[in-house]
């Protein structure tokens, strides 16, 4: 059985994480699922709760960037991006360095590790209280529509995970940024709660990776979120949206399309940060609803791609991708 643990109870969630034991903790992202990343058995079983392919690796979790930085070799860059952004929802890929504790399979054999220090207190407590590096992929079970509060981690992982720490619903509502700086260049390999735009005021020019279908069929996967296929709903998605069809459910950002079956609003004032916040529960909500009604699908209004809009539309295109 897995335990709903309330907010106070970090101490307990420290010692089942320092066991070996699995558990959910709130991000300002999502939440996410808990494993002391030194400990290999802790990390495989990770992967078998959330059925997740051994080749994607996984975001290991620090209460700071001293933390971090011990376990990678960061350049002027990693420095100064940790001072503009840590702790909040910029994940680094770095080199490992030759005396990292955390196990080859959180970083899925690589020479690098994906670092990040989250900006939720409840969070930072926790990797304080449990003083090991934790290695912490999305809530879910893979490919499905990332957790925003703990009854949807529940959901998807009871009786699979030792506990759920319950901090609320998450803030931003997508997943972290992805910067590579291991090979000596910038390149963005997910779009999330830090915009690439204030990335490149920091750093400068920031280059996209190759793409998503040849990065996964080659399993050259350099960090968590680069699957094609991912935080899909069981109802297909249909994207950008002028019109919509009575059998399918709306998920709206602005004023809705008329006629409907089901309508989910990211923002009526096409606000960026609200519409992030609000779309990984509108698309688990339209899937539920959708399915009750028997509509067909889930169609999506255009958002416009800039700033925190680029994470939103990143997700809505891997949500509409075919399903492997």
């Amino acid at each position: 059985m897995t335990l709903l643990l309330p907010a106070h109870d970090i101490e307990h969630a420290a010692a089942l994480l320092r066991d070996g034991a699995l558990v959910a903790f709130p991000t300002e992202t999502v939440y996410g699922l808990g494993a002391d990343a030194r400990n290999g058995r802790a990390v495989a079983a990770v992967f078998e709760a959330k059925g997740r392919p051994h080749f994607n690796p996984l975001i290991c979790h620090v209460p700071d960037a001293a933390a971090a930085f011990d376990e990678a070799l960061p350049d002027d860059r990693a420095r100064a991006l940790a001072e503009a952004f840590w702790p909040g929802p910029l994940t680094l890929v770095l080199p490992r360095r030759p005396t990292c504790r955390v196990d080859l399979l959180a970083g899925a054999g690589l020479d690098t590790l994906a670092l990040r220090v989250p900006a939720h207190p409840l969070a930072l407590a926790l990797l304080r209280a449990a003083a090991v590096p934790v290695a912490g992929p999305s809530a879910n079970r893979s490919g499905q529509v990332s957790p925003t509060t703990a009854q949807h981690v529940l959901d998807g992982l009871s009786g699979r995970i030792a506990a759920v720490l319950d901090g609320g619903a998450c803030a931003v509502g997508v997943e972290s940024t992805v910067l590579d700086l291991a090979a000596g260049g910038a390149a963005l390999l997910r779009p999330g709660g830090v915009p690439v735009e204030a990335i490149e005021a920091v750093i400068g020019p920031v280059a996209r990776p190759i793409p998503l279908a040849s990065a996964a069929a080659t399993r050259t996967l350099r960090s968590p979120g680069m699957l094609l296929s991912h935080y899909a709903p069981a109802l297909p998605v249909r994207l950008d949206a002028t019109a919509v069809a009575p059998d399918e459910a709306l998920l709206a950002f602005g004023p809705p399309l008329p006629g409907a079956g089901a309508v989910w609003q990211l923002s009526a004032t096409r606000d960026l940060r609200e519409g992030a916040s609000r779309l990984f529960a509108g698309l688990r909500w339209l899937d539920a609803e959708g399915a009750r009604l028997g509509l067909s699908r889930i169609a999506a209004m255009a958002v416009p791609p800039e700033g925190l809009g680029a994470a939103i539309d990143d997700r809505l295109r891997r949500a509409a991708a075919p399903r492997g």
